[in-house]
This record gives structure tokens, C-alpha cells and sequence, in this order.
């Protein structure tokens, strides 16, 4: 046991942003009367149990192995992931707020300040250390997908200012990491593996983005159309990717699959409201059947996965 909480793995906390992304969903859909409130409420308290068990075994690790933790702290990779922890945070307090807002406004405080902290640090880490073009994967994009998600419950808390500065931010690296993505894919050495679910991630900054744009302006734009069908584009480009996904090895970067696909539904359930568009609605409900089936595939094979001692090995 001793040994599994060495290895225990930050990409853990991937599980609670696909989780916690499919509660939101649910909630959405219970505001829309499209869905009972009921699944809402129980994925709501089962991925919040979730979260306390990840942190207090991954705390464990801290204590009992610290210098594992700096290991992943001070990874090429694993690195990106601590801003999973604070997205955990956003993301419940986006899922609390409009069910018990005090705790979305705890969560999100929470949330906020570590991403501030875990985004300069990971950014500082980039600029200070030389990396090879190939250690660049769409792991990169979490911490800039957490800025993007800052203001969506934000805006209910502070000034419209200090939501436009995270989404600025967010939206800027989103560029420039994209970029360099695109260079390492095109001219560069194929991605391991291991690496392959997270093209799913490409999703998440133009879905959360458009999302985020909808909360600050209100407004149903050309930016916010941009966004919006920057997103059904790469959707497109991942089904013509079908091929590069198929007899994968079960990793628990996995999860990768499952927050973007939250968010495509999500911004699709949103440009349904603000437009009455139906076809927003059939595309928000196509895609959150496809997001639930690969919550339950990833569940299963994270599940299969700890019983066949496949997690919480050495990753190196």
C-alpha cells in the first residue's frame, strides 16, 4: 500500500474535472428542463467526496513522500496537472453556484488564487528551463485552460475587470501554445501513446472560452461565433482522428476525453439559449450521449485498472 501511495498520480485529479464537468452538464440541462434535478444532486456529492479522497491520498504522498511530489512538481509533464487541482476547485464552485452559492464563492476563491499561483509558477518553469519540441503535448493547455474558467462563475464575484484579465490571459496562451502545438504535430516526432487522449484538451480552451466570453459581454457576437465554431472544428478534426485512438493502452490520462466533451456540450446548451437555434440543441444533446459513454468507459477501465494494480506504478 505503502508503495501505491508513492506513485499515487497527480493525472488523478483529471478524474474530478470530467466528473465534476458532467455535473455541470446535468445541472444545465435540469435549468433547461431538459433533465430532473436528481443525477444533478448525486454526481454533484459523489465527485465532491471524490475530490477529498484524491487530495487526502495524494496528501498522504506529500507527507510520507515528499520528494515524489517535487518530482512531479518540477516534471516536464506531470507538472501541467497541479492546475488541474485549482480547476477541480473552479469547477465545483461553477457546479455549486447555483445550488449553494456560499460554497461556489469559497471554492472559487480557492480555486482562483492557487491557479494565480500554480499558473506563474508552471509559465516561470516554461521560460527557465530548455525544452525539446517534443515534451510539448496538450497537457500544456491546463493551465491556460484554467484562466478561461476563472470568470465563469466570476463574474458573480467580482468586477467584470478581473474576469477580463484571466480570460485575456487564458486566451493569449491559448494562442501561442496552440502555435507551437501545431509545429510539434506537423514537423515533429508522433506523440507517445500515453499522450494521445489529450488532443481531446484542444476542445476545452474555444468551448470554455466561448462559455466564459457569454458570462462577461452577454453578448452573441462574431468573437463569441468564432469561438463557438472554432470548437465544431475541432470536434470535426478529432472524428477524422478516430483511427489514432483505436487499441490504446489503458492510462489514466484517459480522463482527458471526458472535461472537453463537457464543455463542447455545455457551450452548446448555452448557444442554444442565447440564440433558440435548435440545431445548438440536438448538437448539445449529441454530445453529452457521447460524454456520458466515455465517463462509463473511462470509469470501467479506471476501475479495472486499480484492481489489476495498473495505477499508482511508477510512471517513469
Amino acid at each position: 500500500m505503502n508503495d501505491r501511495i508513492k506513485h499515487f498520480p497527480i493525472t488523478a485529479y483529471a478524474v474530478i474535472m470530467g466528473l465534476t464537468g458532467l455535473s455541470i452538464v446535468f445541472s444545465k440541462f435540469y435549468h433547461l428542463q431538459w433533465l430532473p434535478k436528481f443525477p444533478f444532486t448525486v454526481l454533484l456529492f459523489f465527485t465532491t467526496a471524490l475530490f477529498g479522497v484524491i487530495s487526502f491520498l495524494y496528501g498522504l504522498k506529500a507527507v510520507h513522500h515528499f520528494e515524489n511530489v517535487q518530482k512531479d512538481f518540477t516534471h516536464r509533464i506531470r507538472v501541467n496537472f497541479f492546475s488541474a487541482i485549482s480547476i477541480s476547485f473552479l469547477l465545483l464552485s461553477i457546479a455549486y453556484l447555483g445550488y449553494w452559492p456560499m460554497v461556489a464563492l469559497v471554492r472559487w476563491w480557492m480555486g482562483t488564487l492557487l491557479h494565480t499561483v500554480l499558473m506563474f509558477h508552471t509559465i516561470t518553469f516554461w521560460i527557465r528551463d530548455n525544452f525539446e519540441i517534443r515534451a510539448m503535448n496538450p497537457a500544456w493547455f491546463i493551465p491556460v485552460v484554467g484562466n478561461i474558467l476563472v470568470p465563469v462563475a466570476g463574474v458573480d464575484f467580482m468586477p467584470a475587470a478581473f474576469s477580463f484579465f484571466y480570460f485575456a490571459v487564458g486566451v493569449f496562451f491559448w494562442l501561442v501554445l496552440f502555435t507551437i502545438f501545431v509545429n510539434r504535430v506537423i514537423f515533429h516526432h508522433q506523440m507517445p501513446e500515453k499522450f494521445m487522449p489529450t488532443l481531446f484538451i484542444l476542445l476545452a480552451p474555444p468551448a470554455v472560452g466561448f462559455i466564459a466570453y457569454m458570462r462577461i459581454t452577454q453578448s452573441w457576437d462574431v468573437f463569441a461565433a468564432l469561438l463557438l465554431f472554432l470548437t465544431y472544428f475541432f470536434v470535426g478534426l478529432l472524428l477524422f482522428l478516430h483511427k489514432s485512438f483505436r487499441g490504446l493502452p489503458f492510462f489514466i490520462s484517459w480522463w482527458a476525453f471526458t472535461f472537453p466533451m463537457m464543455a463542447v456540450t455545455l457551450a452548446s446548451a448555452v448557444a442554444y439559449q442565447v440564440t433558440a437555434v435548435a440545431l445548438f440543441k440536438y448538437a448539445a444533446w449529441v454530445m453529452s450521449v457521447l460524454a456520458l459513454l466515455m465517463v462509463i468507459l473511462v470509469s470501467v477501465r479506471t476501475i479495472a485498472g486499480i484492481a489489476h494494480h495498473q495505477i499508482c506504478v511508477n510512471e517513469d
